[in-house]
């Protein structure tokens, strides 16, 4: 979701101002989604690496998605959204590690769309922890080094009891992946767009969408084996 900063230099406002209207994004992007029938969504709210942002910036941030999760528990709840997060949680204050807990518990048993929050997150650390959580399996004798697969690791990741991402969108036009579920992403479609992620609409995820549709997946196939299989 880039784009914030820019969106606020644009208009001689403070960076702060584009984070806060980000976050009103986010809330018509999820309805959009969830009208849709979407059944997973994963925003990417704070990488890893955005501790290396300026301290008053961090903490601007810090506080948003304190305030914006406060206010936002019931309505998703009320909606039939369930609320998952993915990361490390312990850098985070102890309020904050709290409402996370809270509306996970409280969404816990929606059954609409999964709204996952990548918050404190690394594509590199979640394979990091994975392979520590499968090694911790061959030290305690539960599993030999042989029995060590790409599945098996699949099962440690985050996010491995739900599908794989089928489309990825990027705003801003920044065209990388930046460290964002890099085992999860193996065989996603990837959508970059120039609209700064304060100015995305639901017809640009509907744009996104249609891009996505026409495109072919052959998943390691070629063309006429996919074509042969939709004829079977």
């Amino acid at each position: 979701m880039d784009g914030n900063g820019r969106w606020a230099q644009q208009r001689s406002l403070p960076r702060a101002t584009g984070h806060r209207e980000g976050a009103r994004t986010v809330r018509r992007i999820v309805r959009a989604c969830s009208e849709r029938g979407i059944e997973v969504l994963t925003l990417f709210a704070f990488s890893s690496e955005n501790w290396r942002r300026p301290r008053p910036e961090i903490e601007v941030l810090m506080n948003l998605f304190l305030t914006t999760l406060r206010g936002e528990i019931r309505r998703m709840d009320n909606a039939n959204i369930q609320l998952r997060f993915i990361g490390e949680p312990a850098a985070f204050s102890p309020t904050l590690q709290d409402y996370i807990r809270k509306a996970e518990r409280r969404t816990s048993k929606n059954t609409g769309l999964t709204l996952v929050i990548a918050a404190n997150y690394g594509g590199r650390w979640d394979i990091a922890q994975a392979a520590r959580r499968l090694s911790e399996e061959v030290v305690a004798g539960r599993l030999r080094c042989a029995d060590i697969t790409p599945s098996a690791l699949h099962r440690y990741t985050c996010l491995a009891d739900l599908p794989e991402p089928d489309l990825f969108i990027r705003t801003a036009g920044e065209q990388r992946i930046s460290n964002f579920l890099l085992w999860q992403m193996a065989y996603t479609e990837l959508y970059f767009t120039d609209r700064l992620w304060p100015d995305f609409e639901p017809a640009d995820l509907e744009t996104a969408c249609a891009a996505f549709a026409g495109r072919e997946r052959r998943f390691g196939l070629t063309s006429e084996q996919i074509a042969r299989g939709r004829r079977a």
